[in-house]
């Protein structure tokens, strides 16, 4: 019932530089003094896309048969050549995750403990926690697998 969706694949990289070289400001330090800030910075590093070849593109998908896996695996080498240089600190791969009914396609929303005590916000008097909020189909295939009585809709015989 929920498709989740990952997109938008990066490396957040905590960096802590020491010298102006650290962060590219090269040739400056027999001219001027570095003052860093009293946090460290923190960058987000983007993976070239899949298909991208250099001299040919292409869509991921057609570059991939595991378009996520692959984004995975490419963020994963980069935070792994990132944590072998002195002023990183830390560098976590993460992506922007999408859920949707894979019924109606629209967004999984699903009522809270709080939201299924409250008869306001329920179908009927059988609404439970977890249960999706955004098509009838999904209702109902939710309510069939844990055993929970249908939906009693107008017109239901």
């Amino acid at each position: 019932m929920k498709l989740t969706h990952r997109d938008e694949w990066r490396v957040m990289v905590t960096i802590k530089p020491r010298r102006p070289d650290d962060i590219g400001l090269t040739g400056v330090a027999e001219l001027a003094e570095f003052v860093a800030t009293p946090g460290p910075l923190m960058v987000a590093v983007l993976p070239r896309r899949l298909g991208n070849f250099g001299f040919v593109s292409m869509s991921d998908r057609m570059a991939s048969n595991d378009v996520e896996a692959d984004y995975r695996a490419r963020c994963e080498e980069i935070a792994t050549t990132l944590r072998s240089l002195p002023y990183v600190e830390e560098a976590t791969v993460t992506c922007t995750e999408t859920h949707t009914c894979s019924l109606c396609s629209l967004r999984w929303e699903v009522l809270t403990a709080d939201e299924a005590a409250d008869p306001a916000n329920c179908f009927d008097e059988h609404s439970a926690e977890g249960e999706p909020v955004c098509c009838n189909e999904a209702i109902d295939a939710f309510r069939t697998e844990r055993g929970i009585p249908a939906v009693q809709r107008d017109g239901a015989a």
